[in-house]
């Protein structure tokens, strides 16, 4: 089969490699549609060290090819996305339900080999039936869209309430919908006016770029009070964390998805006097099924977010589209 092996930081290479066979509890998946995102430029560049030869690539949709002894579903021919984390199962925090929190997690395209290849073997407890009569590109950002699914449950948005996102990337852009859904009104926040256009078209009442005015008074005109009800950040820098902080009202929530790598300075009498909640939200446990439903039902449109796509024998530029200011999310076709 064909398949992307990265060698050593930029070292990657098309390569005909022998298919993977699928073990006991095992899936063998050929790859319809596959996304890359920032994590697999990190490992592309060097910045994220994997173990080398690594295929990586993680969100994707496929067909069953061949399944492993054990395996009853899903079946030969089933169209599946694929929840590209698993845990160990074993451990106390699998066994108290926290299986996103295990310190043995396993992920695909990272600890082993991805979808930027024509097939990939993955455990059968990772694949999620597909919705018919939705596409492949459409459910091919289902794992972006379960983080944040999961971010806003965990933030216990309601309907009337208002909200801010902070970021506008493919998560920032998907939060403003499965927030919409929820019945709430969404301010985008970011720190450059790109992408405010689509922002509005996918529901975002208002957006507002960094730094032309103090945020607590946008915050405060946009909610009608004194900051609005609940914050998902989305872009994963020590600013970000910032900014919710002056955005959010007294009482209300903040939910935290990125992953800010350098410290972070935080105002805590403020968190204190105002009884700020502050929570942080990891990839995701069962929110598979509600994301996909989401995006079958029409309340979240992921297509508008595919800017470029390739085919995988054109993963060097894909990598490089991946940098250029109007990317949001591309997309390779084995």
């Amino acid at each position: 089969m064909k398949a992307a092996v990265l060698h050593g930081p930029r070292a990657l290479r098309i390569e005909g490699v022998r298919p993977p066979d699928p073990g006991a509890g095992d899936v063998l998946v050929r790859v319809a549609a596959a996304g890359l995102c920032g994590t697999d430029y990190s490992i592309f560049s060097g910045d994220r060290p994997v173990s080398y030869p690594r295929v990586m690539g993680h969100e994707f949709v496929g067909l069953i090819e061949a399944v492993g002894a054990g395996v009853s579903t899903p079946r030969v021919g089933d169209r599946v996305a694929i929840e590209p984390n698993y845990s160990c199962g074993v451990c106390a925090l699998c066994r108290e339900g926290n299986r996103n929190l295990c310190l043995a997690r396993t992920a695909i395209g990272i600890d082993v080999d991805g979808c930027f290849a024509e097939l990939v073997r993955v455990p059968a407890r990772c694949c999620w039936a597909a919705p018919a009569g939705v596409a492949d590109e459409d459910l091919m950002v289902t794992e972006p869209l379960a983080v944040v699914v999961r971010a806003v449950a965990r933030g216990q948005v309601r309907a009337g309430e208002t909200a801010a996102v902070v970021g506008a990337g493919t998560l920032g852009l998907l939060a403003v919908q499965v927030l919409r859904a929820r019945g709430a009104r969404v301010l985008v926040v970011s720190r450059s006016e790109r992408r405010f256009a689509l922002a509005r078209q996918l529901g975002a009442e208002a957006t507002h770029a960094v730094p032309d005015a103090p945020l607590e008074n946008v915050a405060r005109d946009f909610a009608g009070r004194e900051g609005v009800d609940c914050v998902v950040e989305t872009a994963g820098t020590p600013e970000a964390v910032a900014h919710t902080l002056a955005l959010v009202r007294p009482g209300g929530r903040i939910v935290l998805t990125g992953l800010p790598h350098e410290p972070t300075p935080v105002r805590f009498f403020s968190v204190v006097r105002r009884e700020v909640t502050i929570l942080g939200s990891m990839i995701y446990q069962d929110e598979f099924a509600e994301a996909m439903r989401l995006v079958a039902a029409g309340q979240v449109r992921t297509r508008p977010l595919i800017t470029h796509r390739f085919a995988l024998d054109e993963i060097e530029r894909a990598f490089a589209a991946h940098r250029e200011p109007a990317s949001i999310k591309v997309a390779l076709r084995p």
